[in-house]
């Protein structure tokens, strides 16, 4: 069987940062799928549900509410490992086109206080374990380590 794309970047050499993960077509729309990585993996611990469960809600909240990518925005969710995060925008993007848009985002995640959207029994299958604090705490890190200072090897995958 084929390795998938994600598979065969080199997770040795990969740092915290926003990379394009890959391009698709769904029609005539190309969809951009974005690795938020906020974690360096295999190094740093990675993140525990709780927050990562908080990230998700709020970030998807922010993102399906913003005036320029509400509708341009397919999905939000975590990677697996625990070290980041997915994004898909319909439209052709770089990297760097959506900087600003996660400055947003994780301003918005580091400063919220209060219930977490969607955090109820009868709106969420696992509402229960959330990590505010923490999730206020990570985005904070994200963006003062890796946005508020990104540089072109935090936009482009690593060469394996």
């Amino acid at each position: 069987m084929e390795k998938i794309a994600s598979f065969t970047i080199d997770h040795i050499k990969l740092l915290p940062g926003l990379y394009v993960s890959r391009k698709d077509h769904a029609g005539s729309e190309v969809i951009t799928t974005f690795d938020i990585r906020m974690t360096r993996p295999n190094k740093e611990p990675v993140m525990n549900t709780a927050e990562v469960h908080t990230i998700e809600h709020l970030g998807a909240t922010f993102l399906r509410n913003h005036p320029d990518f509400a509708s341009k925005t397919i999905y939000f969710g975590p990677m697996g490992c625990r070290t980041g995060f997915y994004l898909l925008l319909s439209g052709d993007y770089d990297s760097k086109d959506i900087v600003m848009l996660m400055k947003e985002m994780f301003t918005f995640i580091r400063d919220f206080r209060g219930e977490v959207p969607g955090a109820c029994a009868k709106d969420c299958g696992n509402y229960l374990d959330m990590n505010l604090p923490m999730a206020n705490y990570l985005a904070d890190k994200y963006l003062t380590e890796v946005l508020d200072q990104i540089t072109e090897e935090r936009l482009i995958y690593p060469e394996s």
